[in-house]
């Protein structure tokens, strides 16, 4: 990706002091994200990312991705350090765009899924779930909901020595049964090409979840099907593939026989 939009030195100087950045020693642009151009602030208080929203941003969707990480991170859940103007606001105009500053994340977004990343990420979904969670009508599925993420793929989390040391992008926070997302990191982080899942990902995954928040019966007996789903969607993105329904068919026999095994 490249840079979308250049800011003058003007723009950067009016971007550190509204936020109380300091001097800045330098400002790279990011090759990150497909709707927003990113840069790496770096001054005599530290380093910091700042976003340019080129189009479609909201700012009351910033306001709410701002106040989650706040609420986040005040429960120990590793996500960027919010800088807000003196006013308040977690916003403001640059260049006719809607500018956003957070601390830089330290870490990197992972090359490769261990057992021991697995189980970190499982213990962080968690705690979101549970952190977010409020009082809902359980609906005709009597399945627990609240507010989740919403797009936990592997863009969206940093580790650092095998531990979750970052989880950004919060914009697409939404509303939903609980065990809906949770399929749906288990699709992106443990399933193959084939559309089976790793036992040995899904397994302390999912241990590393019920380590915060255990399952109730209900949640397990439900989860496979919540995990076809995902597959489905995810699976039918991949133009190599020839028969979907066969993938996910596997995607759910895995699914399956790993929480199974599972079962005290």
């Amino acid at each position: 990706m490249a840079v979308f939009t250049d800011l003058s030195e003007t723009d950067c100087s009016q971007v550190a002091m509204v936020y109380r950045l300091g001097r800045l020693t330098s400002v790279i642009g990011i090759a990150d994200g497909d709707a927003e151009t990113t840069f790496l602030f770096r001054s005599e208080r530290g380093d910091f990312i700042v976003t340019l929203f080129e189009s479609g941003a909201d700012p009351f969707d910033l306001e709410r991705a701002f106040r989650t990480m706040e609420t986040l991170s005040a429960a120990g859940v590793p996500c960027p350090t919010t800088f807000r103007t003196d006013a308040g606001a977690a916003t403001v105009t640059v260049s006719g765009k809607l500018v956003a500053v957070v601390g830089f994340v330290p870490g990197s977004r992972p090359n490769e899924i261990t057992p021991e990343k697995s189980r970190a990420l499982g213990g962080c979904v968690a705690r979101i779930h549970q952190t977010l969670r409020r009082s809902f009508d359980e609906g005709r599925s009597g399945l627990p909901k609240g507010p989740v993420h919403g797009a936990l793929n592997r863009d969206n989390v940093f580790f650092l020595d095998g531990a979750v040391s970052g989880v950004i992008n919060f914009r697409l926070r939404h509303d939903d049964i609980l065990i809906a997302e949770l399929g749906q990191v288990l699709m992106r982080w443990t399933a193959r090409a084939d559309g089976t899942l790793e036992k040995r990902l899904v397994q302390p995954l999912l241990a590393g979840y019920e380590a915060i928040r255990r399952l109730s019966e209900p949640e397990r007996q439900a989860l496979p099907a919540f995990v076809m789903a995902a597959a489905a969607t995810e699976l039918a993105q991949d133009r190599r593939l020839t028969d979907l329904e066969a993938a996910t068919l596997r995607t759910l026999r895995s699914a399956k026989a790993c929480i199974e095994e599972m079962q005290p």
